[in-house]
This record gives structure tokens, sequence and C-alpha cells, in this order.
């Protein structure tokens, strides 16, 4: 069976069910969305477990800041159906649980740890204006000061990311906040946060189900043009035409992918160094496992860089979902010999954060500017391997529809 039409979309995840809907709202009804599991959301689906939603891909919620995309999805949604909450996430920083930000709590630790944080961050390279570093680690040490370096950052990334942090390139880190001497010290004095408020400062999360309902209601939205248990295996540049593991094949004008690249199996037509190169692109494992109990916080979410424990951050459900209890670690998939095993439920997303390694943006740089020539496009945290929030993927989305659509 082959199928044609005006645009296919490979991936009901936020991005796909985002520029689906957004061509329906345009009047395009000729496409075709092609989705591998049985359900729609991508890593933002929920299911139930002990009488409550637990999203499988561990913590996502809607951000508030961006009115143009809670406008859209509030369309499927709406707003009187989530909860608006103030954000708070701690860290779990040796014995003492800190507020998050670190660089604006410090003020919470003992007078003398203080002091040992200040010290290091007036010493830090950037403080002292000292050239930046090209290596991760070094990087690292040289923007936050050793404490902050080795204490929490180094660690906690090597929890979520791997081993080898100097894999991993510099371009991504301007989204740090600057760690001010100035400003940590008036924390210190004052005893409450300066300096820039991290993403997600607030965030609705739905009243009654998990983050995965929002999805669902957007992929029911589609009828027809949405076709499930469709494993997406090669696709061929040069007629667009895209091939599943049930032997069904489906061409398009334009074909407008957010599953990995490395789902390809075949990829007929594309030259054989940019085929080559996608192998060098890298992502981490996450697994997300259930645990019953409520823990005594009021914390939404906690951060764990010790390495002595497996996880890097739980999620307390009983704090965010109305009538759940619990709560839900994130596990590298490196680390699961490490985890304790638990009787809940746990699930494991073999795709879960794009790796910002060195070479990467050249690998995908190239990749796109060379597919978009045959009509063949990357959107969103898997098309175009960034770590995006739903929030910016839906924003992605919505301009990529208004680009192809006029």
């Amino acid at each position: 069976m082959r199928e044609s039409s005006e645009f296919l979309i490979l991936g009901a995840g936020p991005a796909g069910l985002t520029l689906a809907n957004k061509l329906l709202e345009k009047g395009v009804f000729d496409f075709l969305v092609l989705e591998k599991e049985e359900a729609a959301g991508g890593l933002c689906r929920s299911v139930e477990v002990d009488g409550a939603p637990f999203d499988v891909g561990g913590g996502h919620f809607l951000d508030v800041r961006n009115q143009k995309v809670n406008d859209f999805l509030f369309q499927f949604m709406p707003e009187n159906e989530w909860n608006l909450y103030i954000r708070d996430s701690r860290i779990q920083l040796n014995n003492v649980m800190l507020s998050h930000p670190i660089e604006a709590n410090i003020w919470q630790l003992e007078l003398g740890e203080q002091v040992e944080y200040l010290k290091s961050i007036a010493l830090a390279g950037c403080n002292l204006g000292l050239p930046m570093p090209e290596e991760f680690v070094d990087w690292i040490y040289w923007k936050l000061g050793r404490k902050i370096a080795e204490e929490y950052m180094l660690p906690y990334n090597q929890k979520m990311f791997g081993a080898e942090l100097n894999q991993l390139g510099t371009y991504w880190l301007a989204k740090l906040p600057n760690v001010s001497f100035e400003e940590t010290l008036l924390s210190c004095l004052s005893h409450k946060a300066y300096g820039k408020q991290p993403g997600h400062a607030k965030f609705y999360y739905p009243r009654e189900f998990g983050y995965g309902e929002l999805w669902l209601r957007m992929a029911q939205n589609l009828g027809q043009n949405i076709q499930y248990n469709k494993q997406v295996e090669s696709i061929d540049f040069i007629d667009n035409v895209v091939r599943t593991s049930d032997g069904s094949k489906y061409c398009a004008k334009k074909i407008i992918t957010t599953i990995p690249w490395m789902e390809f199996q075949e990829t007929s037509g594309m030259p054989d160094e940019i085929r080559i190169s996608i192998q060098a692109l890298k992502y981490s494992s996450i697994q997300t496992e259930y645990y019953p109990g409520r823990l005594d916080t009021q914390a939404h979410w906690i951060y764990y860089p010790s390495l002595r424990i497996p996880h890097h951050r739980i999620l307390v459900r009983h704090n965010f979902c109305p009538n759940g209890n619990g709560y839900w670690t994130e596990t590298n998939g490196e680390r699961i010999g490490m985890e304790r095993v638990g009787n809940g439920f746990r699930y494991m997303n073999r795709y879960a954060y794009p790796l910002n390694t060195v070479g990467k943006p050249k690998i995908m740089n190239r990749l796109l500017r060379w597919s978009e020539k045959h009509n063949v496009y990357g959107l969103g945290r898997w098309g175009e391997h960034q770590h995006y929030n739903s929030d910016v993927t839906v924003e992605l989305a919505i301009n990529m529809c208004n680009g192809l659509v006029k």
C-alpha cells in the first residue's frame, strides 16, 4: 500500500501534534501523522499508576511565560482545567535541602559553608576576567567556581548525561545564569534569592489528569489523519517515500520528522558523509520509576547530585497532581544497575535527552540544510536534536507551519 499526501508528519509528540493541528487551523486537510506507539504524546505521555497519573517521560510541565503557546494549547484543554503553581524545586546537597537554584540560595547553608562558597565564586575564572575555556569541565569551573562545580554541577551532569563530560560542548551553556559574587553576597546578607529565576518559575499542571491528557486531546482532534503502531524504518529522499515496519509506504510532497534521525535504518539518496555523521549523534536514556507513600516536603521536584544515589531527580507527585500519592525517580539508563528495585511501575525512555556533544552543531546544521533541499524537515527535540521543553517545541511547530503554509 502506498498513500500520498501533501504533508507527512513522523511522530505524534508535542511537535508533530502541534504542526498537524496548526495545519487544520489553516484549512489544510491533506496530511497524515504516523506514530509508532498505541497512543500519542511521545515523552509527554501519561498512564495511570496507583490511581493517579504517572508521566512516563519524567517531569513535564507547561510554562506560563509564552502566551502564544498557551493560547494555542488551551483550545484543546482550557485554562480552567489546569492548576497554576509557583515552582518549588530543591537540591539535596549533602545533608541539607536547599532551594533551587543553588547560587541564589547559598544563604540556607551554615555560615561557614556560605563563606566557602562565596570565596569560590569570587575566584571563578569569569569573575576574574580569565579567558573562557573550550572544554565542558573546565568551563563549569570557570563559570561557577570550584564549590558549585564539584558539589553540584559536575556530578549532576554526570548522572544526567554520562561520565564523559568533556564529550559535551560549551555552546549550549550560555543559558546558565551568571553567578556573580555581588548577587550571591546580597542573597546571603538579606536571606532571599537574587538573580534570574529558572525556567518554569510558574507552571501549569492539569487538575484531573496527567500532562499526557493534553496531547491525547490534540490527537483526537486529528481524526483519521493520524495512524498508530506505525514504526518508521526508512526514508527515500529521491522519491519522498517513507516505509514502515509493516511494509506500508507513504509518499508526500513535504515530510516533517520529529523522530530521532538514528531511527531510520535506510536513508536512500542521502550522501554517505551525512548518513555516517548521524551515527555520531549522542543521547541519554532515562528510566522513570514509581514509589508509593508520601514525602515530608512541599517541593514539586528535588535534584540529587550525589553520585552515591542512582537517580538524579525525583518528582513529588502528591504536590502537583491532585489525588496522587507517591513520587517517581528519573535515572540515567547507564545507572539502572545501581537503583534499588521497587515494586512499582517503571518505564524506560530510550530517547530522553539529546546530548550537546562537541560536533553536534556541525552535524545537525549540515543534515538539516541538506534534507530541507529535499523537502524533509526536522522539527522538535529529536528532529533538531535539541533539548527543548514542550512549550518551546510547540512554538517551533507553530512557526514552521506558518512558514510552510502561507
